[in-house]
């Protein structure tokens, strides 16, 4: 059950556990985790349709065991729902990163990112968790992957884009050049995003012990906030 965000001493005590870089190294691993190629696959056009949903998109989706129901999946590729949602990305730049002072900007409540997840999630029913997944792989810099471990692990609460925002941005960036410290250390693929580094350590580290019910979160760690 979620009694509150992790804080930034428990986040970075996560962080700087030797088996960040460890678990780090094992999803990376040739074979190892199918996830581990969210990023990479079709690399060559996605810079082309930085903007548009392709089938690709929908591929790497299923990579992290999550998938575009179909009825949904035609709408974003052939329909109008795809040129909502790319109307929407043409107004977020790619090379935007959530720990910038500007990304605030594009996912505040109606922003445009916001609004993409809530074409998503509010005009199709797509659950929450694939929406974002999905948007995380059109601006993987901006938009992090989260679902159900990586929020218990948090004890998470809705919000959670702006919280890392907010966190990434605090103590001169601390958090922030940490993940680029295990980026070297671990010896992330370059195509990598540093909220999605983010990302994978929490989900290693929780996901071995998580229920789907009454689940407590991350052992060890107390709220901090």
């Amino acid at each position: 059950m979620s009694i509150g965000w992790l804080g930034l001493p428990d986040i970075i005590a996560v962080l700087d556990d030797e088996r960040s870089v460890s678990d780090l190294r094992r999803y990376f691993a040739p074979g190892a985790f199918t996830g581990s190629q969210f990023e990479a696959l079709g690399t060559a056009s996605k810079a082309l349709h930085r903007d548009v949903v392709e089938a690709e998109d929908l591929i790497a989706v299923e990579l992290l065991n999550a998938r575009v129901p179909a009825g949904v999946a035609l709408d974003l590729l052939q329909g109008d729902l795809g040129l909502r949602i790319s109307d929407e990305l043409r107004k977020i730049p790619l090379a935007v990163n959530l720990g910038d002072k500007t990304a605030k900007t594009y996912i505040e409540d109606r922003g445009p990112a916001d609004r993409a997840w809530r074409l998503l999630t509010e005009h199709r029913g797509l659950k929450k968790a694939i929406a974002g997944k999905l948007l995380a792989r059109k601006r993987p810099k901006l938009i992090p992957v989260y679902d159900d471990v990586v929020a218990c692990a948090l004890r998470g609460r809705p919000g959670y884009w702006l919280w890392l925002h907010e966190h990434l941005r605090a103590e001169d960036l601390r958090l922030a050049h940490r993940l680029r410290n295990l980026r070297v250390q671990a010896d992330v693929p370059a195509e990598v995003s540093d909220i999605r580094i983010f990302d994978i350590v929490f989900w290693m580290r929780h996901q071995g012990d998580h229920q789907r019910r009454r689940c407590p979160g991350l052992a060890g760690f107390g709220p901090s906030l």
